[in-house]
């Protein structure tokens, strides 16, 4: 077992854990790493491969976390092989001359898709992603109002911000720049109402809310505003940033259950859970002010050729483990009703689709015992900031029988612990 206090790294060179957090307090922020030296029993994440983070002092820990970011795992090789092909070719690109690479991601992500959006504009994050898809729509339109939804979750940036729904990240901003109306998810003529009151550009919305503790918004409500913003002029995005890809079965939730939308948004695991990518993929009507002036939006890192170089592959990759990730989901769920039938007096509520789910507990004291007692034994998961009593788990497509036992396993060990816990108060 490798020494927490001299812990090689790719470079051969050794670090000193200690330094580590001692440098995460004087130039990030104390508290992420206490978080951090908490979550990891005072080692870091040195290395990973699959399903399995490999820390400083030699325990490997099962991945159901990273905010939905490794769908595929790990390094998975062939992303790993496309980009380092490309890093052996041309990593970066001028920006001044055509680059094939960038075009060969967007035409495979518009196919992948389906073909009816055929237009691609590549982002690094998903508030990247948001931003330039509800520009895009205010231009396109004319209009100013967007509609969002509560519970909503699109990032942290300042037009982004506007439409997460969500004070808490809003804290000591005095505003925003995008006029924003949240609707109530459970009301089919919201958007009739709000289209009556004044013109709308667009109405924004994640077919399954991550952020918000993994809440699948009613496919018939969706149907109903898809159907009322067309009628009224307005633009219909829908945001699968985090549920997109296959995380949640399907290629894209809102086109596979037949929504008329008008941008569908990626991001996450686009890079093959190795390189930063978003994209948003729109209609020709909706890109037409990027199509007349295509310096109107644009990023230093935009399409860059290391990110896209990893599209392909990470495609690729996503169909073939497509059917194993059905499979997997129907096991995720069986064992997590069960695990909720046996542990109720702490687990309140279970929500998800394919690899996305929420579990809810009894209260935010409860969810944070929880959260720990996995960390523990070797099991990451993503707690919620928006809904401190539910924590996600977003497991890898790749996640074999005996990994998705093992976490059983321990889950079922963490929420007996949690519910004594939570009893000797």
């Amino acid at each position: 077992m490798a020494s927490p206090k001299a812990v090689p790294t790719a470079t051969g060179d050794a670090f000193d854990t200690g330094e580590v957090f001692d440098k995460l307090r004087r130039h990030l922020s104390p508290r992420l790493a206490l978080t951090g030296k908490f979550a990891g029993k005072g080692a870091v994440e040195t290395a990973a491969q699959g399903s399995r983070v490999t820390l400083s002092d030699g325990r490997s820990v099962l991945d159901f976390g990273s905010y939905a970011v490794t769908l595929l795992g790990h390094r998975h090789p062939e992303v790993l092989r496309a980009v380092r092909g490309q890093l052996d070719l041309m990593p970066t690109s001028t920006r001044s001359l055509a680059n094939p690479v960038t075009a060969e991601a967007a035409a495979r992500l518009a196919d992948y898709l389906g073909g009816s959006l055929p237009k691609v504009h590549f982002g690094l994050n998903g508030a990247d992603a948001v931003e330039v898809a509800v520009k895009l729509a205010r231009l396109a339109s004319g209009r100013d109002r967007v509609l969002a939804v509560r519970g909503a979750y699109h990032g942290k940036s300042l037009g982004a911000l506007a439409l997460t729904h969500n004070p808490l990240f809003r804290t000591g901003l005095r505003g925003c720049a995008v006029d924003v109306v949240h609707l109530d998810p459970e009301d089919p003529h919201a958007v009739r109402r709000e289209a009556a009151r004044g013109e709308v550009a667009a109405v924004v919305f994640e077919p399954v809310q991550g952020e918000n503790g993994v809440v699948p918004l009613p496919l018939d409500v969706l149907r109903q505003w898809s159907r009322d913003a067309k009628r009224h002029g307005a633009f219909v995005i829908a945001d699968e940033i985090q549920c997109g890809l296959r995380r949640c079965g399907e290629r894209s939730v809102a086109l596979a259950e037949g929504l008329a939308v008008d941008a569908v948004l990626v991001g996450k695991p686009l890079g093959g859970g190795i390189m930063p990518l978003s994209a948003v993929v729109c209609s020709e009507e909706m890109y037409a002010p990027l199509g007349a002036d295509p310096f109107l939006h644009s990023a230093t890192f935009g399409g860059h050729p290391l990110s896209c170089a990893a599209l392909p592959a990470a495609l690729t990759a996503l169909e073939e483990l497509a059917d194993h990730g059905r499979e997997l989901a129907s096991s995720l769920s069986a064992s997590l009703r069960s695990l909720q039938r046996r542990h109720s007096a702490v687990m309140s509520g279970l929500r998800g689709r394919g690899l996305l789910w929420g579990m809810d507990f009894t209260s935010p004291r409860a969810a944070g015992e929880v959260v720990i007692e996995l960390a523990n034994a070797g099991l990451l998961v993503s707690p919620c900031l928006s809904r401190p009593t539910t924590v996600r788990l977003l497991p890898p497509l790749s996640t074999t029988a005996d990994e998705l036992a093992e976490a059983t396993r321990i889950l079922d060990s963490a929420l007996r612990l949690a519910t004594h816990a939570v009893s000797d108060l």
